[in-house]
């Protein structure tokens, strides 16, 4: 393994010792990437290439690893359920994406089987394969896609799936770089037409945390990762406001654990310690790391 975090015995004991102390069974971890290998070596290529999409920021991958060694890892910190975050950026990608998903799904047992999907002629039935073939979550890339998630296309996709109460992780809000669909007026337009929608905002809504804490406020099945939120490299360069930590207390049924491994620029611990360290407590952190998650996806 060639990343940057301190990946060995020493940072698991450190991840064991953070949940066990809140007295845990593990971690549920809604926001971890997965995805055939080729495809995740193209994504580690844009990010080392600092491509448009990064912001042109220096992103050390810390656990470039490959897939068996990766699931090594996140199950010796303790992780008892994650999910296989993959996304289409083009027509066309989607379905072979979430037909390769069953296959990890099968043989992840401890991975909540993820599917995803993309604006097209076609989505509604690859969309309805997925629910059928047991998807447990499904991921939505706008900022990657450059797409409206409020497309017409999308309409009846998103109807099936907040019909069978499945939760999809959307990234959509601006950072780490702004795009054509990024921001909350998209998101809300979704909302709008399908107020019962598990929508999960990535990273909080990075950087318009206000507004995407406002659309949680607004519907009940609206909720928020905190993928890469609140840690050193996040607060440099999307700070979150001070001011609306209590709101952030006042929501925390509805905040979920998220890392982004193994596609992070610093160890796993760190967004653990970044939660720690706003103050919320401890009913808090339990409930965020691993309470909130398990009874989304029903776990014993």
């Amino acid at each position: 393994m060639d990343g940057q975090a301190g990946s060995g015995p020493d940072e698991a004991r450190e991840v064991r010792a953070f949940w066990e102390g809140l007295g845990l069974p593990g971690l549920v971890d809604v926001h971890t990437h997965f995805m055939p290998e080729r495809v995740l070596r193209k994504v580690w290529d844009y990010f080392d290439g600092l491509g448009d999409l990064t912001g042109g920021i220096e992103w050390p991958i810390a656990y470039r690893a490959d897939e068996d060694e990766r699931l090594a890892l996140i199950r010796g910190f303790g992780v008892r359920a994650f999910t296989a975050m993959l996304y289409p950026h083009k027509p066309g990608m989607a379905a072979w994406l979430n037909s390769w998903a069953v296959g990890f799904a099968r043989r992840t047992p401890d991975c909540l089987h993820t599917s995803t999907l993309f604006p097209e002629a076609g989505v509604e039935e690859y969309v309805r394969e997925a629910i059928e073939a047991g998807t447990r979550v499904f991921k939505a890339h706008v900022q990657v896609g450059a797409y409206d998630p409020a497309d017409e296309l999308l309409d009846s996709a998103w109807g099936l799936i907040s019909e069978a109460e499945i939760p999809v992780v959307i990234h959509c809000g601006s950072g780490p770089s702004p795009g054509k669909y990024t921001g909350p007026g998209p998101a809300a337009a979704v909302l709008h037409r399908h107020p019962r929608l598990r929508l999960v905002f990535a990273h909080m809504g990075m950087p318009e945390y206000e507004d995407f804490l406002a659309l949680a406020g607004r519907y009940e099945g609206v909720r928020l990762d905190t993928t890469m939120a609140f840690t050193d490299f996040s607060e440099r360069l999307a700070p979150f406001p001070p001011g609306l930590l209590p709101r952030l207390a006042d929501l925390g049924d509805r905040v979920l654990l998220g890392t982004d491994f193994p596609n992070i620029p610093y160890p796993y611990v760190h967004q653990l310690h970044a939660l720690e360290r706003l103050g919320l407590g401890d009913d808090w952190l339990r409930a965020v790391c691993h309470d909130n998650g398990a009874r989304l996806f029903g776990l014993r």
